[in-house]
Parts: structure tokens; sequence; C-alpha cells
């Protein structure tokens, strides 16, 4: 079979031009560093590689949410710090106020200072981390979560306007916000199981403690009023079920006697003072805990009222109760913090492992070997400069050269 020239010098040149495209191809894939740089170089490389970037992907978005929680919970673990300082400054002041030396007008400065530290401790509560979110509002809600109550009916009183509960955890995401009102709005009144409180009306100095449980299974969970009376000159006292109406089982017309534990279905009070024909002690199951704010205020009160020293000194060592179980639950939650943020810095090593993991498996797929792809390219800058020359030197040969 004869093959034309012409068909002859345009495969070679269709060869040539391959090669040539080949060498092209080859130094971008050495600029780049890639040797697939697009789905035809290698169609199961590229798809692999895709699934990878996108993980990848997933990865860096994860660790963003991490860094936004991380930054939202170490400013809350500050802001619990900050709480516990003041919390605990309030609590030196109270004390300090048990002085009996102490004149109203010092016992209201007391006051005053206790109030300042109320109204910095509103302000921790309500603070927002660097994006505006609140750090104490629970699950969301109101952009003010804590709001001061004015008025006759609710002076001194705090409401919680955010959204209760606490965001749950996941494998890769933390909470970036708090639940305050389970840290500053669930305060125990008095010792956790009862509360008690002395009779408005009291005229003598009758007190107590804040009571203790002696049988844990004797608890009714009901009321009860100790009632004192002068009879024949003698104190006495006796305790009624205000519940049931009933008086308690040998404790009517018990002779009284000053800081001696006065012990019934299970629970146990020191009462102390001298009291007058009709004055009495209240003891109640609360059907609701208090809040720190409120602790606050009940002692502000005190300090600057000027009746009865009694009451006054029975409502600061309630306040100092119950501050204790507020301290309490803000160094819980303050190491519930502490705990997300190792968890946080546990998380954030987990995921830059698995950044490397995908990028190395991205590198793997796409990457070029320089020292496999730099000889590559000799070879074929060799082979097309070899197939120029020899097309050249081809290219002049014809019969009429042999002629004469």
């Amino acid at each position: 079979m004869r093959v034309a020239t012409a068909n002859s010098y345009d495969n070679t040149i269709g060869n040539l031009s391959k090669r040539q495209s080949d060498l092209v191809d080859q130094q971008n894939r050495i600029s780049t560093g890639k040797r697939v740089l697009k789905a035809s170089d290698d169609p199961v490389s590229a798809v692999m590689s895709e699934a990878v970037q996108n993980r990848y992907a997933r990865v860096e978005s994860d660790k963003r949410a991490l860094a936004s929680s991380r930054a939202s919970l170490t400013q809350a673990e500050s802001a619990l710090g900050e709480a516990n300082e003041l919390i605990q400054d309030v609590r030196t002041l109270l004390v300090s106020a048990g002085n009996g030396s102490y004149s109203d007008r010092e016992r209201a400065d007391i006051a005053l200072q206790i109030e300042g530290l109320r109204e910095r401790l509103l302000g921790v509560a309500n603070q927002r981390d660097s994006s505006g979110r609140t750090l104490f509002g629970g699950l969301g809600g109101s952009q003010t979560p804590f709001v001061e109550v004015y008025g006759p009916s609710g002076g001194g009183d705090v409401r919680f306007d955010g959204q209760r509960g606490q965001e749950a955890t996941g494998n890769n995401t933390l909470p970036q916000s708090l639940d305050g009102e389970a840290i500053w709005m669930q305060v125990p009144k008095g010792n956790g199981t009862f509360a008690v409180d002395l009779g408005a009306g009291n005229t003598g100095s009758v007190r107590t403690d804040s009571g203790k449980v002696t049988s844990p299974t004797a608890l009714t969970g009901q009321n009860y009023n100790l009632t004192f009376a002068d009879v024949g000159g003698v104190m006495q006292f006796s305790v009624t079920n205000t519940t049931t109406g009933a008086p308690v089982a040998g404790m009517i017309g018990v002779p009284y006697v000053a800081g001696s534990a006065i012990e019934f279905d299970g629970m146990s009070l020191v009462v102390s003072g001298a009291p007058q024909d009709l004055d009495s002690i209240a003891v109640a199951t609360p059907t609701s805990p208090t809040d720190i704010f409120k602790v606050m205020q009940n002692a502000i009160d005190a300090l600057r009222s000027t009746g009865n020293g009694a009451s006054r000194t029975h409502v600061i060592d309630r306040a100092m109760g119950e501050i204790d179980a507020s301290l309490d639950r803000n160094s819980q939650a303050r190491s519930q913090t502490g705990a997300w943020l190792n968890r946080a810095d546990a998380t954030e090593a987990l995921l830059t492992g698995r950044a490397v993991a995908h990028k190395t498996e991205q590198s793997n797929l796409e990457d070029l070997d320089m020292i496999q792809g730099i000889s590559d390219f000799q070879n074929k800058q060799t082979a097309l400069e070899v197939a120029l020359q020899s097309y050249a030197k081809i290219q002049n040969l014809s019969l009429f050269q042999y002629i004469s």
C-alpha cells in the first residue's frame, strides 16, 4: 500500500503537536505541584479528592464553631469568677455587720455598699460576649435576661426574662450561653430543707439558727408555728402543725431554755434570746427557691431597719446561709465551665488532627511527585527535541534531489 507523502507529514505534525501539548501539561503540573489538574487527568482521584475536601470543610466549620464557643465560655468563666468575688464581698460585709457595737448609721453604710455590689452582680449577670450574645441567657430570649422590677409590689425583685435551660453539648460543639436562671435564681431558702422566720409582731429578743435535719425519714414537709407564752412567770412554748392544725405531740407547754435545741418531726432548732408573751417562730417547707438578688435585698432592708435587733440579726444570719448556698451554685457553674473549656482544648486537638489527615489524604490523591515529575518532563522534552530534529531532516528528503 502506498502512503502519500502529505499524509505522512500530517501524521508527523500531529505527533509533534501532541508531544508539545504533553510537555506543556507536564510543565503546568510541575509549576502547580499538582498531578491532577482536572477531572480527566485521573477521574477516580478527582472524585475521591472532592470527597476529602468536603470532609475537610466540615472540620474547619466545626473548628470555627468551637472557637466561637470557647470565646464565649472563656468570658462566662471570667464573669463567674467576678460574681464569686462580689458575693464573697457581700458575705464579708454581713459578717462585719454582726458587730453589736455598730450604730444604725454604720449598718446603713454597709447596706449601701451591699447595694452597690448587688448592682454590679446584676451587670455581670447581663454581660454579653464579643459577638453580642448574652452569656447567661440560657437558651435565648431577652437580650437583657435579668431585669430589675421597680414599684411597690416588686421593688427589689429581679425577674429572669431569658429562656430556661442549657444547650446540650455535641461531639464537636459546646454551649455558647449558660443558664443564668439555674445559677443565680435557684438559691435554696433557709437550710435547703426548711426555712425559719421570726414572727413579724415579736417584741422580745428571741432568735434562732437556720436549723438542721436530724431524721430525714421523720420529715413531713408540712409547716409549723412555735408560739411562746408566759404562764405564771414561766416562759413556755408550744409547736403547732399549721398544715393540719394539730399540735405536735410532746411539744405543748414545754419550758423554754435559752440556747437549747428544740426538736420535732425530724427537725432541730437552736433558739436563743429572751422571748416575750405571744412571740412566735414559723418553720415552713419552701415551695419555691429564692434568688441571690432577693437574698441581698433582704439583707439590705434588714440593715436599714431600726426596729427589733433580734429580727435583724436573724435575717442577716439567714442571708449568710443562703449566700453560702449561692456561692456553691456559682462555683459549680464555674467548675462546669472549666470542664467545658478543657473539653474544647481536647476537641480542638482532635479536629486539628483530622484536618491534617484530610490534607495528607488530599495531597496523596492530587499532588505531584516532584522527582518523578521533573524526570518525566525531561524525557518528554528530549523526545520532542529528537522528534523535531528527525522531522527537520526527513522533510528535506525528496526524489528530485537525486535526479540529475
